[in-house]
């Protein structure tokens, strides 16, 4: 197997975009020698525990609604482009991801960490829904098979916090400065939303240097 660690946080939509590439490479690639974990980058560290309004979080980050309005029609179009309808416009509020990490560690540790990632960006991108709300997080803990009132436990405590907070802290200090950024057998290094040709191309070479190299 061979490690492809991705950074991602599940409130950004190049992240998900990549991901439906990325799923589609591997679904067409079946004996594909990936092993996938997931890490926090949060895009918003700073954000309030509580979250902000989606309108004034736009509004701030990209200096007035029209910029916004620009950037995110941008969006809207590569989301559509695979596939996926994002109700952009509809998202009530911006959160803080640091929870939602929490769960996707979790998950990984009970081998459901991609259910978990899956679920999130549906959840926040076309259900709307609140994911720094630990009730909306546990809801989706439960519905890829983690045991709530285990997640509930560790959301009372700081369990992890700072372990999230720390890889997050050292993906900054080795030049990560956004996601999706993916990484190959710790060496190869591929930034964005790459489209699924891409990721067959890679995949191709693997699965052909493993062939050679048996």
């Amino acid at each position: 197997m061979i490690k492809l660690d991705i950074l991602s946080d599940p409130i950004c939509p190049w992240c998900y975009i990549g991901k439906v590439n990325l799923d589609r490479a591997l679904e067409a690639r079946p004996d594909h020698p990936f092993e996938i974990e997931w890490h926090p980058f949060q895009l918003n560290p700073e954000m309030p525990a509580g979250g902000m309004d989606r309108q004034a979080y736009l509004d701030g980050k990209f200096g007035g609604r029209a910029n916004a309005d620009k950037v995110y029609g941008r969006i809207a179009d590569a989301a559509k482009a695979v596939g996926l309808n994002l109700d952009l416009g509809g998202i009530p509020r911006t959160p803080n991801t640091i929870d939602a990490h929490r769960l996707i560690h979790w998950a990984g540790l009970e081998g459901r960490q991609t259910a978990a990632v899956s679920r999130l960006f549906k959840a926040y991108f076309e259900d709307l829904q609140d994911i720094g709300d630990q009730t909306v997080l546990l809801d989706i803990a439960e519905s890829i098979g983690l045991d709530r009132a285990m997640i509930a436990r560790l959301f009372e405590s700081d369990g992890d916090l700072e372990d999230i907070r720390g890889r997050d802290t050292h993906a900054r200090e080795r030049g990560v400065t956004g996601v999706p950024t993916f990484l190959i057998a710790n060496q190869h290094v591929i930034p964005g939303a790459q489209p699924t040709e891409l990721w067959q191309k890679v995949l191709d070479e693997l699965i052909a240097n493993e062939k050679d190299s048996a």
